[in-house]
């Protein structure tokens, strides 16, 4: 072999083995492409599965919740079964090697692991949450006879408690689920399962924490008496009215009487006034510690709760364990469970006339004497109704619900530990001074000395403004109060003192609180910068407007508030209970990390 030849096979062979090893490498890559591809197909069709049982199990479950409101439980038994069926799928579906895999591809990555937790969520809910719900008596969360079997609730409450559980933590794991990147159709499809989490989490807290302080407030533990209020919107306070009737409700190992009655007026003037923090005497001046009809100027019901209280203990010399308060709002919602309730000498109460009857009627046709004696005889029947009559649970809780969602059922307890598992619960009233969503108050009191909230119809609208560097935001506030007064006609019962001057006019002080942590900027109304009183509550600026609105007329008040720092694009309304409802209407931004 010659010299010249061994460098042309040297050649060869090293050409030979490059094409060996692109072959290798084209090989290889083929096999992966392959692979790549299979994963894609694999997922593709299991996606197709998930899709199918998530549909499935979304009609179930709105098959489940009209038969549950139906009390057909042996049919929402056997949907549950199936619902548990579609959900256990669509979680293996989404829960094989090759769905895990794809979830940390780009692009595709964020859907496929958002659509496998909302297998997952309605699959714990499914096992977790549903089958305690529908055992569960809810006859056991009311009285019936006059009296609430403390212990059978005791039975129910760690089955309540553990499916609590079951909620909040799914609820949370799908609120840690990012929605920015995600196509539109999981993205709503997150958004509406949170909406329904949300409102199945604020059922089950309420039935857990119901669960666990019925029998100590009912008196498991030992004797109880709470003081019942009566909230009259026809004359507004911040939380819904001023106090006007009262009773004392006894209660001892669950068995519930209604004790002597009276009314605010008739525990006199306080002076000197009872002590008050440094900040509600700045904002409300001395009232709400001389006068029970103003305990609640402030809308944080503990404090005039707790006001209330120590009022009627120096006057009666009883130290009760706390107060309830409700309105004729509330007592038109429970009556649509019960049906009319006779009032022995007056016309029955009935849903649809009730707010009419007790906060106009009465002022137009009787005295003072007569008020109070119908407001007495009507809150006897009421109670001997709705502590003792059978009532279709579902129904008495749906109002029930109604009423507390609208904080026309508001109740605070003299004991900490229990207060402590009421706070945060709309039925505490309680004005919080940390919040996720900024929401701001507003507040209306009487200013007229009369009558005439009866005839207000209120609006609000709040808009949420665009991101600031500073990580707050500007929320802009419109508040309308329209009067449907007549311009003559009404009794001196209901146009009292007349403040305003002209006793048909209204006179409303509106008090508009910040966001926690935020400031309030500007103050118009009608267009018009307004001089306003000013001052702080719990973390929160307030600004309190003179507004009178004279009958037909309509009058406008428009405020900017700024948040505290916050990423969140929502906001909210805390609102004075009235007796007609609020018009309102919320406009949402983007989040800040959007």
């Amino acid at each position: 072999m010659s010299y010249t030849e061994q460098p042309r096979r040297a050649g060869r062979r090293s050409r030979r083995r490059v094409k060996a090893r692109v072959r290798r490498a084209l090989l290889a890559g083929l096999i992966v492409a392959s692979l790549v591809l299979l994963s894609v197909g694999w997922v593709g069709f299991r996606g197709w599965q998930a899709r199918t049982h998530l549909l499935n199990a979304a009609a179930l479950a709105q098959q489940l919740s009209s038969e549950v409101v139906g009390a057909d439980i042996e049919r929402a038994q056997r949907t549950l079964s199936a619902l548990q069926d579609q959900a256990g799928a669509a979680r293996d579906a989404t829960g094989d090697p090759g769905w895990r895999i794809s979830q940390h591809a780009p692009y595709a990555g964020d859907d496929l692991a958002a659509v496998r937790q909302i297998a997952v969520a309605i699959d714990d809910l499914a096992r977790g949450a549903f089958p305690t719900l529908l055992r569960t008596d809810l006859s056991t969360l009311l009285p019936g006879k006059g009296r609430l079997d403390v212990r059978r609730l005791k039975a129910v409450a760690a089955e309540l408690t553990a499916t609590d559980q079951v909620v909040q933590r799914t609820r949370a794991r799908l609120v840690a689920v990012p929605t920015g990147a995600l196509v539109e159709p999981v993205r709503d499809a997150v958004a509406e399962l949170r909406t329904e989490i949300d409102r199945l989490a604020t059922l089950t807290r309420a039935a857990d924490r119901a669960a666990r302080l019925l029998p100590p407030l009912l008196g498991a533990g030992g004797p109880r008496s709470y003081l019942m209020v009566s909230q009259n919107p026809a004359e507004l306070r911040a939380t819904g009215g001023m106090f006007g009737a009262y009773a004392l409700i006894e209660a001892n190992d669950g068995k519930l009487r209604m004790g002597a009655q009276g009314t605010s007026a008739e525990l006199g003037l306080f002076d000197p006034a009872l002590k008050l923090k440094p900040e509600i005497r700045n904002l409300y001046t001395d009232l709400p510690g001389m006068y029970p009809a103003d305990v609640n100027l402030t809308p944080h019901f503990p404090t005039a709760a707790a006001l209330f209280r120590q009022m009627y203990r120096e006057r009666s010399g009883r130290t009760v364990d706390g107060v309830l308060a409700v309105d004729p709002v509330v007592l038109s919602y429970l009556l649509k469970a019960t049906g009319p309730v006779s009032v022995p000498g007056h016309s029955a109460l009935v849903s649809e006339k009730v707010v009419r009857t007790l906060l106009s009627d009465t002022y137009q046709r009787m005295g003072a004497k007569a008020q109070d004696d119908f407001f007495a005889a009507s809150s006897v029947a009421v109670f001997d109704t709705f502590f003792t009559r059978d009532v279709d649970p579902r129904a008495y809780l749906s109002a029930l619900d109604r009423a507390i969602t609208e904080r026309r059922v508001l109740f605070w307890s003299a004991h900490p530990e229990e207060q402590r598992v009421i706070d945060g619960n709309r039925l505490a009233g309680s004005l919080p001074e940390q919040e996720t969503v900024p929401t701001v108050g507003v507040f209306l009191n009487d200013g007229s000395g009369a009558k005439l909230g009866y005839y207000l119809r209120p609006a609000a609208t709040l808009a949420v403004g665009p991101c600031r560097p500073d990580g707050r935001r500007e929320l802009r506030l419109r508040v309308t109060l329209h009067s449907t007064a007549p311009e003559r006609g009404l009794s001196e019962s209901v146009l009292g003192l007349g403040l305003a001057g002209d006793p048909y006019t209204a006179r409303t002080l509106v008090s508009v609180h910040s966001p926690a942590g935020g400031a309030v900027l500007r103050t118009r109304l009608d267009g018009t910068a307004v001089p306003v009183g000013s001052g702080t509550e719990r973390r929160r600026q307030v600004v309190i407007a003179n507004v009178e609105v004279r009958p037909g007329a309509t009058r406008a008040l428009e405020v900017d508030v700024l948040t505290g720092r916050t990423g969140s694009g929502d906001g909210d309304l805390w609102l004075t209970p009235t007796a007609t409802p609020w018009t309102t209407q919320i406009d949402s931004a983007p989040h800040c990390d959007q």
